[in-house]
C-alpha cells in the first residue's frame, strides 16, 4: 500500500512545508523574480496571499519555487496532458453490440463505451443482433436504437440511419461538436474540483503542526 502511494505521488512536486531546503530561489505569483531567500520566508509570503509555495525546478541549485495556486496548477497540468493525447489520436470505427431486449443496466454500461468513443473522436457503429425467432420483432431493435440516441442526447449525430444487414440492425454515430464541447466542460469542471480537493489534502498534510 505504501509503495502504491509513493508511486502515485512520484510526479507530485514538493509544496509548502515539504520543501526542506534552507534556501530557495523564488518566483512570485505574477512571474516576478523575488530572488534567493530562506524557505521559511518564502512560505510565509505565500501564506500571506492565500497561495502555496510549489517547487518547480528541484534540480536547480538552489531549487526554484513559485508562489501559486497549487490546485489550479495541477488542474492545468492534467488538462495539457489530456490535450496532448487527443492530438495524437486518429479516428476509427468502433462497434457496440446490443440485443433486442438488452436491459437498462447493460445498456447504460454499453453507453459508457459509446460516450468514451465519441469523446475521443471515433465513429461508433451500434448494432442490434437478432437470433432465431427474434427476427419477427424487428421493431424492438429499432426501439433500442432510439433509446441509444435519446440517452446520448446532443453528444451524437446519426451519420448512417438504421438498416438491416442479415440478422443485424445497425446505425453509425459520429460526435456532435457542440455536444462534445459541453461534455468536456462538465468533465473539466469535475476534474478541477477533484484536483483542488486532492491539492487541499496535500497542502493540509504538508503544513507544520
Amino acid at each position: 500500500m505504501a509503495d502504491t502511494r509513493r508511486a502515485a505521488r512520484k510526479d507530485v512536486p514538493r509544496i509548502n512545508a515539504r520543501i526542506r531546503e534552507p534556501e530557495i530561489r523564488v518566483i512570485g505569483s505574477e512571474g516576478e523574480q523575488l530572488g534567493v531567500m530562506a524557505s521559511e520566508d518564502a512560505l510565509r509570503r505565500a501564506e500571506e496571499v492565500g497561495l502555496d509555495l510549489v517547487e518547480v525546478a528541484p534540480g536547480s541549485r538552489p531549487p526554484v519555487c513559485r508562489i501559486m495556486d497549487y490546485g489550479r496548477y495541477k488542474y492545468e497540468q492534467q488538462k495539457k496532458k489530456k490535450a496532448g493525447k487527443g492530438k495524437s489520436h486518429s479516428a476509427t470505427l468502433k462497434e457496440v453490440k446490443l440485443r433486442p431486449r438488452t436491459d437498462d443496466h447493460d445498456l447504460e454500461t454499453k453507453l459508457k463505451n459509446v460516450r468514451r468513443f465519441l469523446m475521443d473522436g471515433d465513429k461508433v457503429k451500434v448494432t442490434v443482433m437478432f437470433r432465431g425467432r427474434e427476427m419477427v420483432h424487428r421493431q424492438l431493435g429499432h426501439k433500442q436504437l432510439r433509446r441509444v440516441t435519446d440517452m446520448l442526447g446532443k453528444l451524437a449525430t446519426i451519420e448512417n440511419p438504421a438498416r438491416m444487414e442479415g440478422r443485424f440492425l445497425s446505425m453509425i454515430l459520429v460526435s456532435n461538436k457542440e455536444g462534445v464541447a459541453e461534455a468536456r466542460r462538465e468533465m473539466e469542471a469535475a476534474a478541477k474540483a477533484e484536483a483542488e480537493a486532492l491539492a487541499n489534502e496535500e497542502v493540509a498534510e504538508a503544513r507544520p503542526e
